[in-house]
């Protein structure tokens, strides 16, 4: 039971309840989105690329964004920066991602300017490759590099568009979801909270290949208000004072070994492409490296409505730096068991006709009941296989409240396994918390039982899915994550 647990779970306990009590989260449908967005720190992208986001959006419509690239993970060194000009109009909510607004964007001009002649020379060599006719001649070859020249790349008076080489769509604007919630005041002697506003836009496809025509279903890492972030945030005046002749420079950060023993949890609902919501809580025992994680899969964008939890443990490598990520630590994990507990009626019907022998004991389901799914290899219809070897991308970091994060892979955006070296991560999901320091055995896990809410009668209140037909198409693109 929990009351015998060790006295660092009430910490990993505290931070699950106050996600899955919406952590007094308020979405309003359509969102507000004038004025500036920003960056809070230095953002990673499949590739990798490294960059940094400053959007400005007017109460006309019309919008202006920069979006700052860097040759390095600590945004310390410019490459090129992109000044994008358009039109947005919001549309209706989205009835595959619920509680986004779905958008139509129309670009006017995409200009670049360069910060070093490297920079110009290798752009310019993409484009002069790769780009279609009336791109070949973009920048004539030995072209010196001008400071702080603006180039054309995209017109829409001229229908020229020379994007396409640098992996370049404002598809994000596509899918768009603001979030307001309070932080308490953290100075001491203050007491009371500030309002804090974050912009949600969609995800970028894992696939360099398919980012150019895909439709996010899920987000990326969010921007936040200019006027309501979090505090402290030295990126965010640094980003908000930026221009296209003047990137952000980010303050240098100590670079922290890889400590991943101990318990971290999730600061948010998350929000994957294809429909799903969970919650993460892991323990690393570095001693032995073996490690335990459970997924709570949720049916709404608060984590209230639980659909199901996955219970995966195994084994991992020893770690070592990344090639490709500078500043991330490549990792195998070895998953050997794992448990399912279906928490509400739709799930535990789709698992009781799933086929015989794929999916733990035959129709033996039943909603608040864990079930080993070892056994049977996994579960084919929560697409878990078993054994199972994932390659991944760990980073840690602290931020500017001291508290340890830990970064691991963004997972493929078409539901597939990152089951060989050549599929392993380029960039990372959203943070894990440290709610625990190295614990010498991993209690009782948190038990959503504990979490959920009582009805009327003390009992725990499953509540299904209001669209069963949107969780049936979720489960159909799931894999563990």
């Amino acid at each position: 039971a929990l009351e015998h647990a060790p006295a660092w779970e009430p910490r990993c306990r505290q931070q699950l309840r106050h996600l899955q009590d919406g952590a007094r989260i308020a979405a309003r449908l359509p969102p507000r989105l004038e004025g500036r967005w920003v960056s809070t720190g230095c953002e990673v992208r499949p590739g990798p690329e490294f960059l940094t986001r400053s959007y400005l959006f007017y109460a006309n419509r019309l919008f202006k964004a920069y979006q700052f690239y860097y040759w390095d993970p600590s945004c310390r060194d410019p490459s090129y920066t992109l000044l994008i000009k358009g039109k947005l109009r919001l549309r209706q909510a989205s009835w595959i991602t619920r509680g986004a607004t779905e958008a139509d964007y129309h670009l006017h001009k995409v200009g670049i300017v360069f910060h070093s002649q490297k920079a110009m020379r290798e752009v310019a060599s993409w484009i002069n490759q790769t780009s279609g006719q009336g791109c070949g001649g973009f920048l004539p070859p030995g072209r010196a590099w001008a400071p702080g020249a603006l180039y054309e790349l995209l017109s829409a008076k001229t229908e020229r568009d020379c994007t396409a080489a640098l992996g370049f769509a404002m598809h994000e604007l596509s899918l768009v979801r603001v979030e307001r919630h309070y932080q308490p005041l953290l100075q001491p002697g203050q007491s009371g909270s500030q309002l804090v506003e974050e912009l949600y836009l969609g995800d970028i496809h894992t696939d360099w290949m398919e980012r150019l025509h895909y439709r996010p279903t899920g987000y990326q890492r969010p921007m936040q208000s200019a006027v309501h972030h979090v505090h402290p945030c030295p990126a965010c005046g640094i980003i908000y004072r930026a221009d296209e002749h003047h990137p952000p420079i980010l303050p240098a950060r100590a670079q922290l070994p890889m400590q991943l023993s101990g318990s971290w949890v999730s600061t948010h609902c998350e929000v994957r492409p294809a429909v799903l919501f969970l919650t993460r809580y892991f323990t690393f025992h570095g001693n032995n490296h073996t490690w335990e994680g459970y997924y709570y899969h949720y049916s709404d964008p608060l984590c209230k409505q639980p659909t199901f939890t996955i219970y995966a443990s195994g084994h991992y490598s020893q770690g070592i730096p990344s090639s490709k990520v500078r500043g991330g630590t490549e990792l195998a994990f070895k998953v050997t068991q794992a448990r399912v507990t279906p928490m509400d009626p739709v799930t535990v019907m789709m698992l009781n006709s799933s086929e015989p022998g794929s999916c733990g004991l035959t129709s033996s389901w039943s909603a608040g009941v864990e079930q080993d799914i070892t056994a049977t290899n996994g579960c084919l219809a929560l697409g878990i296989k078993l054994p199972h070897t994932e390659y991944e991308l760990f980073k840690t970091e602290q931020d500017m409240r001291d508290r340890s994060l830990l970064y691991i892979g963004e997972r493929p955006t078409d539901g597939s396994s990152p089951d060989s070296p050549d599929k392993r991560p380029t960039s990372y999901q959203a943070p894990l918390v440290q709610c625990a320091g190295a614990p010498e055995e991993f209690s009782n896990y948190v038990s959503l039982k504990y979490l959920g809410r009582k009805d009327a009668n003390g009992k725990e209140a499953l509540k299904p899915l209001p669209v069963a037909f949107l969780l049936f198409i979720a489960l159909l693109f799931l894999r563990w994550d």
